[in-house]
């Protein structure tokens, strides 16, 4: 477990993983890192969980993550919708999954249940700590040429980044042998780091406020002449969004407007007075849109809105962050435990970066559609057309939700076309058990946050089973039947990596022992 002992008056703390930043992406992070055998410090400078009501929605493939690692239960039923937009647009969110549409979870809901989990499986968060320096220290330093450190443990030896902090109780030395920026998009970490960061500054942006003692009719993405309006109101509190045309991004340093300039820009736009309301929360959120050039510097790794900065247009920036850490997670604590080499944590730059890049095109033509002005009337109008169109609506859809990713899992020398699954999430589907069996779902076979090799003839794939045997305390081997007319091949298997991706698929052993290789590592001599 982490070590945690006194050098004077500054407390000195060695652990596996710095995660600095407890919002959704870092909690995440740390939760599939103590799933996966690593240590794990996270600190940050808030005292408790967001009580800003941020980001409200979680989409259908976080709500699949979550269920993965069995956490739904606590959120109990949230609302679902399963209309929603592109840049203003109505589109229908509705994609094969076990939980379609968008669900309306409050940030402070996600990041209670993603904290409590973290606590559960042993992380240490340190709240009111403040990250002050970082220095990489000396990569391999006091390891043998197995790459085992003196206890004998695998991966990375400690001591791989030292940072500083500031907590309540004086100074906190932390070693560790990777830190993970998850710290937001004004990360300290990227500051430390130098990390370039590419793109541009906001030129626009929204004004949002949540409002009680106000009557204002819901709107949705209400375009008129002077600018863009939204208004929806639950339990009593109004939440307004406007934009007036032609009105750039204001220089703020950090601080929020205040409501004055929500109602005054509110009126010119609506023709309505929101002054007499209560202000519970106001902020502004501009169009900037950035990305690092790498998600991966040595020791030091980015996740969430640390590494792109983006409008969160369709609620996709907390969903984005979520599903960066769960990729990153189950890598790195592969790493830490020496069952994988280095070269692991490269894939997570290849296949979130690709994303990340993919989801803030996406947003940067919402953007134009929901802030521009009647000059952009014409190509609302040609995309309202093309979303009726087969094949549209359902690439949008997947782009938003993060049902459509997919990862080139294969490698050089495979395609990853050449099975309609490799590289895409596996399916939540039924299996019908051997007799006497209990059926159960896919999904419920990732919750222990191991790998997967699922064989699909239900005889027990004697083969497939010898082959995968050495990687028994990384991979777990199911053997059933597909329910019948469901999304699974019948007689094949499929090799899935913990965060629920298809690495392999096939109907006899060629290929499997080099993806289990490339993905759960090289074997020692004496495994």
């Amino acid at each position: 477990m982490t070590t945690d002992h006194q050098d004077t008056d500054t407390t000195i703390l060695d652990t596996d993983v710095l995660v600095v930043g407890a919002g959704p992406a870092g909690l995440m992070l740390a939760t599939e890192l103590r799933l996966g055998g690593a240590e794990v410090v996270v600190v940050d400078q808030r005292p408790g969980p967001t009580t800003e009501s941020r980001a409200s929605t979680l989409h259908a493939r976080t709500m699949e993550i979550l269920d993965s690692r069995g956490l739904l239960d606590e959120l109990g039923t949230p609302p679902c919708e399963p209309r929603g937009h592109f840049g203003g647009v109505p589109l229908d969110l509705t994609l094969p999954s076990s939980h379609p549409g968008q669900w309306k979870v409050a940030q402070t809901r996600t990041e209670e249940l993603l904290q409590r989990r973290a606590a559960v499986l042993g992380a240490d968060l340190r709240r009111r700590h403040q990250l002050l320096s970082l220095e990489a220290k000396n990569e391999g330093a006091g390891r043998d040429e197995a790459g085992r450190d003196e206890a004998g443990r695998g991966g990375v030896g400690r001591g791989g980044v030292e940072a500083e902090a500031i907590g309540p109780y004086g100074p906190v030395r932390i070693r560790a042998g990777y830190l993970v920026g998850c710290d937001g998009e004004d990360s300290t970490v990227r500051r430390l780091v130098r990390a370039p960061f590419p793109g541009r500054d906001a030129a626009r942006e929204l004004l949002r406020a949540d409002v009680s003692g106000v009557e204002v009719a819901d709107r949705r993405f209400q375009r008129l002449e002077h600018g863009l309006a939204i208004a929806a109101t639950r339990e009593g509190v109004t939440r307004v969004m406007v934009h007036e045309f032609g009105r750039p991004a204001a220089e703020r340093d950090g601080a929020e407007p205040d409501f004055a300039e929500v109602t005054d820009v509110w009126k010119r736009v609506t023709g309505e007075d929101i002054s007499q309301g209560t202000p519970l929360w106001v902020n502004a959120f501009g169009d900037a849109n950035r990305q690092l050039a790498h998600y991966r510097h040595g020791r030091v790794l980015f996740a969430g809105d640390a590494a792109h900065r983006q409008m969160p247009s369709g609620g996709q920036a907390l969903n984005l962050g979520v599903q960066d850490a769960f990729n990153l997670g189950w890598k790195l604590a592969a790493v830490v435990r020496g069952s994988a080499g280095e070269d692991l944590l490269d894939t997570y730059h290849s296949e979130r970066h690709t994303v990340g890049r993919q989801v803030l095109a996406n947003i940067r033509a919402q953007v134009e559609l929901l802030l521009g002005g009647p000059e952009v009337e014409p190509a609302r109008a040609l995309l309202t057309e093309l979303v009726a169109l087969d094949g549209v609506r359902e690439h949008l859809a997947g782009m938003i939700s993060g049902l459509g990713i997919r990862y080139d899992v294969a490698g050089p020398e495979i395609h990853s076309d050449e099975h309609p699954l490799l590289g895409r999430r596996l399916p939540d589907a039924w299996l019908a058990p051997a007799e006497g069996g209990v059926r159960r779902r896919t999904t419920e076979l990732l919750r222990t946050g191991r790998g997967l090799l699922l064989s699909l003839d239900g005889d027990g794939a004697p083969a497939l089973r010898a082959m995968a045997a050495p990687w028994s305390d990384r991979v777990a081997f199911v053997a059933d039947r597909p329910a019948a007319d469901g999304p699974l091949p019948a007689g094949q298997a499929l090799l899935v990596r913990p965060d629920g991706y298809v690495a392999w698929a096939g109907s006899g052993p060629a290929g499997l022992a080099r993806a289990l290789t490339r993905w759960f590592g090289t074997l020692a001599a004496d495994d």
